[in-house]
């Protein structure tokens, strides 16, 4: 098939619309089911190539989960531990497959953001991962291949109309990549920097011991951010995205973005919230956003007399910041990446604040000297990569 005519584009009214290829050649995916649109498609594409490269850097299945052409969740197939099980609303499903591992992670990380999301997966979906995929508000997915089992599960979703999309795990695109804007042809050579260890050897701080996790990390982080609307910053913790900062115009509201992601991750896991009782049929989305206002300045919202009813079995107690700030301090061993360089050292204050260890960025400031400094205060270790992944 050489194209797939779309009900719009972007939006209603941007009509006719299409997908194609310029050669002449095969597209190189097949919808299985579902009629995907101009954006499914635009997140399925980005989401693949994402996992894909995860896949070869780390060995490891992997999976993200796109919302507006950028990742809200990425990770790799990881063991779950009890309390992340719980946090992700996996805990009822038993021991999960690596790949179902991978996408519960790249969900759970930001769930409020990957409500309604695409998903990519690197590997053939399983039934354990459909399982998963199921449950959830979700537009779509894209995967090299689907068991028998996993496509009747898939099949049931939205009454039959769930997009699923095989693509071709051997398709190599064109070196050069073309987009028009106003009417004007851009084109530009594929980005191919391949994301692996020579890349992050080159230590600028004091402390230079990168343990093998780090260095996965580094790799998610990277990676993320080549797919990840710029400007980009991205957390990284135990094989996931913990925390994704995208489009902002400033560095440091990405990192603070982020930041802030990555600490509600962390508080998900508190007693606090980890204890809170739900009452009976509320459904995920419904905790998620319960538990994100309860984490937040807004609590009153959720507390109040009349309100807290409709949720709670038990009023929970107040989450002071006093106790936030003390969660917060034992969360360490964080890994943050950077699109572009640092230009001022109160992204390293800020990324300190969320537990991060150790950083990955492009360097080339006119400030470096200072970042490598406040590096230095915190016993941070960083690399200069020496290579910008901005990606619009």
């Amino acid at each position: 098939m050489n194209e797939i005519q779309l009900k719009y584009g972007c939006n209603p009214n941007q009509k006719p619309s299409r997908i194609y290829m310029e050669d002449g050649g095969d597209l190189p995916v097949k919808v299985l089911n579902g009629k995907p649109g101009y954006i499914n498609f635009l997140d399925a594409f980005n989401g693949w190539q994402l996992v894909k490269e995860l896949k070869a850097a780390t060995g490891l299945p992997a999976a993200t989960s796109f919302k507006h052409v950028s990742p809200a969740g990425a990770a790799v197939g990881l063991p779950l531990t009890d309390t992340l099980a719980k946090i992700y609303w996996v805990d009822d499903l038993g021991e999960l497959s690596p790949l179902a591992c991978a996408y519960a992670r790249a969900r759970g990380a930001d769930r409020m953001s990957s409500f309604g999301d695409f998903i990519a997966l690197s590997d053939v979906c399983d039934a354990d991962t459909a399982r998963l995929i199921k449950r959830e508000v979700s537009d779509g997915v894209i995967a090299p291949g689907y068991t028998d089992e996993a496509m009747e599960l898939l099949l049931a979703k939205k009454k039959g109309n769930y997009n699923i999309i095989q693509i071709d795990e051997n398709y190599v695109p064109a070196e050069i990549e073309r987009k028009q804007v106003y009417g004007v042809t851009f084109e530009q050579g594929r980005n191919e920097l391949k994301i692996d260890k020579d890349l992050l050897s080159n230590f600028v701080t004091k402390n230079k011991d990168l343990p093998e996790q780090a260095e996965i990390d580094m790799k998610i982080a990277l990676i993320t951010l080549k797919y990840t609307q710029s400007n980009s910053v991205c957390y990284v913790k135990g094989g996931q995205a913990i925390g994704i900062g995208a489009g902002q115009q400033s560095r440091i509201h990405c990192t603070r973005l982020a930041g802030q992601k990555a600490d509600n991750w962390f508080l998900r896991q508190s007693p606090q919230v980890m204890g809170l009782q739900f009452v009976d049929g509320l459904g995920r989305a419904d905790r998620d956003n319960a538990i994100d206002v309860y984490m937040g300045d807004e609590y009153e919202d959720v507390l109040k007399e009349g309100e807290w009813q409709k949720r709670f079995k038990v009023k929970p107690e107040v989450f002071t910041a006093e106790q936030k700030k003390a969660w917060l301090a034992q969360n360490t061993d964080v890994v943050l990446g950077s699109d572009a360089f640092f230009p001022f050292s109160d992204n390293i204050e800020r990324a300190h604040k969320s537990g991060v260890k150790y950083i990955a960025q492009p360097g080339g400031s006119v400030r470096d000297d200072l970042v490598i400094e406040c590096a230095d205060k915190y016993d941070m270790v960083m690399v200069f990569t020496g290579i910008r992944l901005f990606h619009h």
